[in-house]
């Protein structure tokens, strides 16, 4: 089976870093991956040479025509929106409607996500967009979920996330859902970013964390993701952390939308799924590694994350 083709629009007053991240993350040579990386193209909305912010001309390979030629499982990234109080052409909405319903993928970065609403895609779906636009947003199409706090939200066929850097987040998250935990942690660290960050994590943070505080949550996290193993109650990380409690669990739910319970949950599920993907490890073994305490605890928390079982998930990778 091919690798997904992947298509980014470009348009006149292109968002460059949105645009750029769609390049990044698709167009890059990845021999050290050893897989069929994405097939990936450019295809403009309009004619001729398009302007960019920054100054920068862009001229694309592609017209729209191309979008025909996707089906099931391909996918089309909307790197923003030149105007959210202006309509897409209408020969755009077309071709967007007539791939979904092909079941292509769409994700969209930012304002991107006004695009999709204009083609009449999305009622009753849950989305996002950046934290200025989400009422915006809300008030012209009443039909959406607006989670205006998401970083990203995934409504299956649709991903959609907030502001420019979210969508590094959103399309690093479509990786690991495409290639498996382990391709997505090495495209990160390629990239130089943290490996996975929640869609539900909050945009922005209402109350500013003082500099000294956010260097010691942020050594914690790195040391808890060192020691999976070991029993972290709060009153162990928050004298680590050399905080008290209350504290340590207030910064846990503006920077994560979570409590620290949640979020070590998630990261023993991250590291079990990597080892369910690159190895034949006993899930007694797995257990051990990732400080479940037991096989019960670790198949009902696997299956509360990651809506299915060990087992089911290893299967994808290795067979029956």
């Amino acid at each position: 089976m091919s690798a997904p083709r992947v298509i980014a629009l470009a348009y006149d007053r292109l968002c460059t870093f949105e645009f750029a991240c769609a390049v990044e993350l698709f167009s890059l040579h990845r021999p050290e991956l050893n897989v069929e990386w994405y097939r990936f193209q450019v295809c403009a909305i309009e004619a001729g040479k398009l302007r960019a912010a920054g100054g920068i001309l862009v001229e694309a390979p592609y017209s729209l025509r191309r979008l025909d030629q996707l089906q099931h499982g391909d996918i089309i990234v909307i790197p923003g929106w030149r105007d959210i109080e202006e309509t897409p052409p209408e020969v755009l909405l077309k071709k967007i409607r007539a791939a979904y319903a092909r079941g292509v993928r769409f994700c969209t970065i930012c304002s991107g996500i006004f695009v999709l609403a204009a083609a009449g895609i999305l009622d009753d779906r849950k989305v996002t967009t950046h934290w200025r636009y989400a009422e915006k947003l809300r008030l012209t199409y009443p039909s959406l979920q607006v989670e205006a706090d998401d970083l990203y939200v995934d409504d299956g066929q649709i991903i959609s996330s907030a502001g420019s850097a979210a969508g590094l987040d959103m399309l690093l998250y479509l990786v690991r859902k495409d290639y498996g935990v382990k391709i997505a942690n090495q495209v990160a660290q390629r990239l130089v970013i943290p490996p996975h960050r929640e869609g539900g994590q909050a945009q922005f943070i209402p109350r500013p964390i003082a500099e000294d505080e956010r260097g010691r949550l942020s050594q914690l996290l790195d040391w808890i993701r060192a020691h999976p193993a070991r029993d972290h109650s709060l009153s162990t990380l928050a004298k680590r952390a050399a905080m008290s409690e209350r504290t340590l669990q207030r910064q846990f739910q503006q920077l994560a939308n979570t409590t620290p319970k949640e979020w070590i949950a998630r990261e023993r599920v991250a590291l079990a799924k990597e080892l369910l993907e690159s190895s034949s490890t006993s899930l007694a073994r797995i257990v051990e590694l990732t400080g479940f305490g037991s096989e019960e605890t670790f198949r009902r928390q696997f299956k509360r994350i990651t809506a299915t079982s060990p087992l089911a998930y290893r299967k994808q990778f290795f067979g029956s």
